[in-house]
Order: C-alpha cells, then structure tokens, then sequence
C-alpha cells in the first residue's frame, strides 16, 4: 500500500509539473498594461482548434497565417484557419476579431475562457500585437496541449514611433539577415526599421539612372582593421541590393506592420557616390570609395545645379521603392571645410545673399539652403524628411523631424523650436557600444558602454519639457551602426537581449516600469531567442556591470 500511494504522489508531481511546463503566462515582455484573471477554467490549446478571421479581410487572413505558424514553431501543435463572421464559431477555438470602438490604432486585447480566446484590435497592426503578446506568453515545448489562463489581457504602446536601426553601409548584410532582423523587431512589438543604406564606406541600393552608385560605389578596396589601425586587410568588399530585392524586403516588413525608412545621407558621407561620380564633389576628384571609418571632408557640391538635380533623380527611385511617409536624409557630420574654398558654392552662397548669423556660419545656412531645397522637392510628393540634429543648427523648416543622436538635449530643443522628434541618444540607446565596461571577452564595439540596465532607465521625454510640446517627442529609436559588425550572430548579439528593455521603454509608461520584473520576466523571452536561434548576450542575464556608462 505504501509503494502505492508513493508512485500515486509521484505521478500526480509529474503531472502538476506538466501541467505547469505548458502553461502559458500572460506576463511578457513589453508587458501589457493589463492582466485580469476571469472565473472560469482555463483553455485547452490543442490542434483541434482552429483559428478564425473576419471573411474577405486579408491582412486578418495573413494574421491568422502568422499566429498558426508561431504556435506551431513554438509548440509543435498545427491549428488551421478559416474565415468566419459566426459567433457560433468561435466556441473551443481562437478568433481574430476588429473593434472599431477600441481607443488606441495598435492596441489590443486578448480574452480567454474556457470556451476560446479572442484577439480583437481597433486595426489589424492591434491585432498583430495582440498575437505577439499571445506569443510570448506559450511555453517553448513540444507538446500535445497547452493551457491558457482565463484572463482578460489588455495593451496599448506609449508612443506611435518604435524604431530599431540598421546600418548596411559600413558592412553588407544580405537579403535573409534583413529580415531576420524584421522578425526580431516585429517580436518586440516594434513598427518603424530605420535602414542605412548609402555612406562614404558603400552605397547599397540600385538606381537605374546612376547604375555606377552601386557597380562602382557599392564596392571599397579593402577595409581598415581594428579603430581605423594603418592596417587594411586588402580585401575587395561590397554589395548591393537590386530594387526587386528591396521591395521584397519592404513588403516583408509591411506584413509585420513595420514601415521601412531609408536613409540616404546627404551632403556630407557621400564619398561612395563621388567616386562613381566625381563631379558631385566641390574638387572634382578623384574619389575613391572609403576604407577607414570616421569623417572625410569631401562631401557634395553646394554650388552645382547639376548635384540638386542628383539628388533629385535619386530620391525619386527611392520614392518608388519606400511607399512610407518619411524619406531619412543625414544631414550629420557634414564638415563644410570644402564650401569654404569652392568658388562655386561661395557664389551661390552670394546669389542667395546668405550671411552668416550668431552661431551659424554662412556655410551652415548654405546646408539649410539645401536641406530645404531637398524637404521642399519631398514634400511636393507627399513625403517628410528626418534628418540627424546637426539640422537644428542650419535654419531649416520646422516640418523637418529631428532625430536626436549627440544626446537627449538636441531633441528637447528641437520639441521646443517646433519640430517632432526622435529619441535616440548616443548613450544609451547606440547598440553597437559595449553592454559592459568589462569588455575583455566582448566582440570588438565601437566603444563606451551601454548596459541593459541604462537602456531601460532611459526617459525620452524630459521631466523639464512643457507639456505642450511634450506631443512633438514621437517615440524612441535604438541605432546599431556596423563598422566593427562583419556577420549576422553579432548584429544579434549586439541588439539581445537590450531590444527587449527598449520594447518596454516604447510601450510601457513610465510609472509602469520596474527593472527587477522585468529582469524576471526576461528569461522567457529569452527561451524564444534560444528556439530560434539567435545570438544573445547571455551574460545580460546572470552577471551584468551597470555601472555608469563611458560614452
């Protein structure tokens, strides 16, 4: 009798522990902003349930598509779907639902019972972030039933702007690390892909108009080792993508409610350009597309008719290639050194009576000049420029949107001169910095630090901002430029796990926020990044220095 109730107890453990092990738990990373548990028994996840989506909507369609494959990626179990307007339907399944009447345009919420689970949003990007949350939520493990909590499950981001960047100039990642990269971004609830394509290191984007910007520019003679050592390895190193390749990245992304946002930077880091066509530059050349990292002086000509019209030509390609509201176009680290010596942009600057004024020379207000020539030709085509926030100091529109990269005060400025801004501050939200000061074993960075910790204590909106400006701070950004990044398992292991304390950053507000839960709720999360593959700083996680950044 005895060694019956023993191996009763004991397989009564082991199924409590499996009962616990394909438990699903609401708590995730970005958390929502409500968790309420229902009366009533949980849901039995199985491959006998379907997935429902309204008739004749086929972004629902591809979002059922999409839920059916992360649950199947996750838990091995395979649910198909179907459309459906009947509530009958919806009984022991999962239903994908629009609310018209719901608050926010990428909200969501989730109610399960014991008869289905409901993911309704005001509009299918809600939707989609709704089945995120459900997403994280499922254990990692094979299984032939998973259970989900009677809750009602709520979240709405706290602000419309949730960016990550990445800089394909200074090194060429192909088609499929793009959109990796997507999936990674679209996992953390994020919708803007801020993408670096043109720069004095390579231009990596096809215009049929100026094929040499990629058959001359997209290629360097080598690549200087280490922080700009004497060293080049003499290895010939480029890439490009072909526009078919982009607008199949740009509809990947689309899928995943993520708006791609080119960059191509302008006057200054256009070295690669002038050397597939030298006479863009104020000399005349010859160019040579650059090996070292850091600022040249050479940028484009002010002073020509002929370099407008470039810009022109090109931005309307770019145009046709990016169908979302915003065109990037630099504006930083534009030394004017060359402007100053050029007879052709010193009589433009003449033509245009130009003169200098407090703090801005006459050659920053010949980049305003040509800054709004560029925002003026956009907006004639319905598009608005960002630009880095040198622009601040050249007397430029206010309808240019500021993003605030030497520092959170540049960006407070610009919210208080009128402009809408961009959060994304050398420290702490640069991702190719170190993500400690003990950096012995670390891949080789930029430099400076940048933990996890600094990340998500982060607060785009300064507590001195008035609070009729503070509308104009549109979200926040996190930037991963690649001069020290060469393959793909780094890009990850630069942006993991801190993409998740910038997820929360974007959604949570700030009373919301708690460091140590979050730490808790970060292993989870983690397990996906470990099932899918992806490089992660692991160390994050058990042993982190976050003592005060050396940016």
């Amino acid at each position: 009798m005895k060694h019956l109730m023993i191996g009763l107890l004991a397989a009564i453990m082991a199924m409590t522990a499996l009962a616990q092990s394909n438990r699903a738990d609401y708590r995730v990373v970005p958390l929502p902003s409500e968790i309420n548990g229902i009366k009533t028994d949980d849901f039995r996840l199985t491959s006998d349930c379907l997935i429902n989506y309204p008739t004749g909507n086929l972004e629902m369609e591809h979002n059922a598509i999409m839920l059916s494959q992360y649950i199947e990626e996750l838990t091995g179990l395979h649910l198909s779907t179907r459309p459906s307007l009947n509530a009958k339907d919806r009984q022991g399944n999962i239903s994908l639902l629009l609310v018209p009447q719901m608050d926010s345009d990428e909200g969501y919420s989730i109610t399960t019972t014991s008869r289905g689970v409901e993911i309704a949003g005001k509009t299918p990007a809600g939707v989609f972030y709704g089945i995120q949350t459900l997403r994280k939520s499922l254990p990692v493990v094979e299984t032939a039933q998973v259970l989900l909590p009677a809750a009602q499950v709520s979240g709405s981001p706290r602000f419309g702007y949730r960016g990550m960047h990445l800089d394909c100039s200074r090194h060429f990642f192909d088609v499929e690390t793009v959109k990796r990269y997507i999936d990674i971004m679209a996992l953390h609830g994020m919708n803007r892909l801020h993408w670096h394509l043109t720069d004095d290191q390579g231009w990596r984007i096809e215009i049929k108009k100026y094929p040499r910007l990629a058959e001359v520019g997209g290629w360097r003679n080598g690549t200087t080792l280490g922080h700009n050592s004497p060293v080049n390895d003499g290895i010939r190193y480029g890439g490009y993508y072909t526009q078919e390749e982009i607008r199949d990245i740009v509809r990947y992304a689309a899928e995943r409610y993520i708006t791609i946002i080119p960059e191509v930077d302008m006057p200054g880091h256009m070295v690669a350009a002038m050397a597939a066509y030298p006479e863009l530059g104020c000399t005349g050349g010859p160019y040579e597309v650059w090996t070292l990292w850091g600022v040249t002086d050479d940028i484009l000509c002010a002073g020509k008719d002929q370099t407008l019209q470039f810009v022109k030509d090109v931005l309307d390609e770019v145009m046709q290639l990016f169908p979302g509201e915003y065109i990037h176009i630099g504006g930083d680290e534009s030394p004017r050194v060359r402007w100053q010596e050029c007879p052709l942009c010193q009589q433009r600057i003449r033509d245009l009576g130009i003169k200098a004024a407090g703090k801005q020379s006459a050659e920053a207000r010949l980049q305003g000049w040509f800054t709004t020539q560029v925002q003026q030709y956009l907006a004639q085509h319905g598009k608005r420029i960002i630009g880095w926030d040198e622009l601040l100091d050249c007397d430029i529109d206010k309808s240019a949107t500021i993003m605030s990269w030497r520092g959170a005060e540049p960006g407070s400025q610009g919210a208080l001169l009128g402009h809408d801004v961009i959060m994304t501050p050398v420290g702490p939200l640069y991702f190719d910095y170190y993500q400690t000061s003990k950096t012995w074993n670390e891949p080789i960075a930029f430099g400076g630090c940048n933990t996890l910790k600094n990340v998500y204590e982060f607060e785009p909106v300064a507590a001195d901002l008035p609070a009729d400006k503070r509308h104009h701070i549109l979200g926040a950004q996190a930037n991963l430029w690649t001069e020290y990044i060469t393959c793909e398992p780094q890009i990850q292991y630069q942006v993991l796990p801190r993409m998740a304390a910038l997820a929360e950053l974007q959604w949570l507000q700030p009373e919301d926020k708690d460091y140590q839960d979050f730490r808790a709720r970060l292993p989870h999360l983690v397990d996906i990044y470990k099932h899918y593959g992806w490089t992660y700083r692991a160390k994050s996680l058990i042993l982190e220095d976050e003592s005060n950044p050396q940016n």
